[in-house]
């Protein structure tokens, strides 16, 4: 379908007359993407006021449903449109917003709303994030606290969501549930409600803002803390101890639930934008693990380590020489890899972005559970819990990876796309984003930054940690395998900590096929470079290709591909032409 769509599109788009078709698929696209932001509340976060910013969304079963009908509509009036009627640029957007609708759709039809959490991350802890953004007038302030007094009517709509997928078996494997209440209890259990996350926004207020309305305004954000927020987790609490752990399901497999299979070939189709089997994605992993651990052996005599692979992984994981003894020096370390990347960036990629971001730590209530860090618009989340399983020689690809050139480098950009649709700058396509920002790790041992032969082999066990994942997750989900057979694989073959080996493993098992995203994109990205390479010879140029790469948007890897493959015909016609 993308080939069909974008054949003949050229990588720059061209001044045109909108045709009839244009016009349509102009008017469907927008309308569906304004309303689909304020479904989910994200309408009033920009200059876009016009969501109701007093609410949080209604994630009811019904309102699920009625958002089926409006995507299916979308769907069906998608395909009323002649796409070789579209000009060049549509045509390509057309290839990027159609999968957008279709997973949204199958989301709904596999009621995948009825499992609203995994061990990585939750709609009672993702709440906690609406505290972080900025307010600026009285009205925003009041508008926070109708979204607090909100949350009783929020969770109890995924309560029942949740019941629902317990009935008929779908939830997330009891096996992965141990501690994943203490984020709730230490809301549930706060007695002060100026020492809740909630209540952040109002200990510094706009000086604009007149001191008697201030104290008005803590006083209400008080009262929603103490008599909406804290009932609403305790009550969350409540049925999470008593009825959804109990009752989880004691399978791990996705395919192992009712509908099951059709859930996780939806899930890789969704994450991966590839058509490819469980089998086809485990065997690309089991070959990549062994070409990646060739590599390691290679590192390892750099070292002058003279002992085996098992005693070398135990020689990282506990030699103190490897791990910051405090918060600061953690993030520190990561700020100065940050700024050495900056000086070499430019020499690599020729359109940088106006963005910056800034390194913070991972709130403490969420740190235990969290990856090692996160990247994205504006800011690199570092998390400095349990120093002694975040170990120095993986930071540098870690930095690469979640700030610049990687998550943050490229979200900045793809807002900057300002001629892009706003489905492509602000939607998030897994495939393309973890591709990209995995195969930055790899950019930075040409950039320098690995200084060691220990910061190199940190980038191998990344980068490993990531082909593991192809045989962990199908593993997992359709060849049976049980939760000790994941933890060992990803032990033995990464110089991952204990506490990262079980906080990943875990989140495979809840968050199905999501992982699989990274590996098989940077490998699409590795394989278009070598192709660019390869046909332009002494006029490929860096900077040029990483540009076509990132300029983008968030786009699906066959949309991708035939892109990147365009702008290699354009560059080559270029050099043939010239005298």
């Amino acid at each position: 379908m993308a080939a069909l769509l974008l054949a003949c599109a050229p990588l720059q788009a061209l001044a045109f007359t909108p045709s009839d078709a244009d016009q349509r698929f102009q008017a469907l696209y927008e309308k569906e993407w304004k309303w689909r932001q304020e479904q989910t509340g994200q309408a009033d976060e920009d200059t876009d006021t016009s969501g109701d910013n007093t609410r949080l969304p209604d994630v009811g079963a019904s309102a699920h449903q009625a958002r089926l009908k409006v995507w299916e509509q979308v769907l069906k009036d998608l395909d009323g449109i002649d796409a070789t009627q579209l000009s060049a640029e549509n045509r390509i957007n057309l290839a990027i917003y159609r999968p957008q609708v279709e997973n949204l759709a199958a989301e709904v039809r596999l009621r995948a709303y009825e499992m609203p959490f995994n061990s990585d991350s939750s709609f009672w802890s993702n709440l906690s994030f609406m505290a972080r953004r900025q307010m600026k007038t009285a009205d925003d302030y009041r508008a926070y606290a109708a979204r607090l007094r909100d949350v009783p009517r929020h969770f109890d709509q995924h309560i029942a969501n949740m019941r629902a997928g317990l009935a008929r078996g779908f939830t997330v494997p009891r096996a992965v549930l141990d501690g994943r209440d203490v984020s709730i209890a230490a809301v549930a259990e706060q007695r002060d409600p100026e020492q809740s996350t909630f209540y952040a926004p109002y200990k510094k207020m706009p000086a604009g803002i007149p001191a008697a309305e201030q104290e008005a305004l803590r006083k209400e954000a008080r009262a929603a803390i103490s008599e909406q927020v804290v009932p609403a987790f305790g009550a969350l609490l409540a049925f999470f101890r008593t009825e959804y752990v109990p009752q989880a399901r004691t399978t791990l497999a996705a395919e192992a639930m009712p509908g099951g299979k059709d859930f996780y070939a939806q899930q890789i189709r969704e994450y991966t934008t590839l058509d490819l089997s469980a089998e086809q994605i485990h065997a690309i992993g089991l070959k990549e693990v062994a070409r990646i651990q060739a590599e390691m052996q290679e590192v390892i005599k750099q070292t002058g380590f003279k002992g085996t692979f098992a005693e070398f992984l135990t020689f990282l994981r506990t030699d103190p020489q490897f791990y910051a003894k405090t918060p600061q020096q953690l993030l520190d370390r990561a700020a100065w890899i940050s700024k050495r990347v900056d000086g070499e960036v430019g020499k690599y990629i020729g359109t940088l972005p106006r963005g910056r971001f800034t390194i913070v730590e991972v709130p403490a209530d969420i740190a235990p559970f969290w990856t090692a860090g996160r990247g994205g618009l504006g800011t690199y989340w570092l998390n400095t819990y349990n120093l002694p399983s975040r170990p120095l020689y993986n930071l540098p690809a870690l930095t690469l990876h979640e700030s610049s050139p990687g998550h943050s480098l490229q979200a900045a950009l793809a807002q900057e796309q300002g001629e892009q649709p706003a489905f492509r700058r602000d939607n998030y396509i897994s495939a393309y984003g973890e591709g990209w920002a995995l195969y930055t790790e790899k950019l930075g041992k040409e950039m320098g930054i690995y200084e060691t032969p220990y910061e190199d082999f940190g980038r191998l066990t990344y980068e490993m940690w990531r082909a593991a994942r192809l045989v962990i997750d199908t593993g997992v989900h359709h060849k049976g395998w049980t939760r000790d057979q994941a933890l060992a694989y990803l032990r033995d073959h990464t110089a991952l900590s204990e506490h990262e080996v079980t906080t990943e493993v875990d989140r495979y098992i809840s968050w199905p096929a999501q992982a699989l995203s990274y590996k098989l994109g940077e490998i699409a990205i590795v394989r278009l470079r070598g192709e660019a390479e390869r046909e332009l010879g002494s006029k490929f140029d860096i900077k040029a290709f990483h540009d076509a790469v990132l300029k983008q948007g968030s786009v699906t890897l066959p949309v991708l591909e035939e892109q990147i493959r365009a702008w290699v015909r354009e560059r080559r016609q270029a050099v043939a032409s010239q005298p």
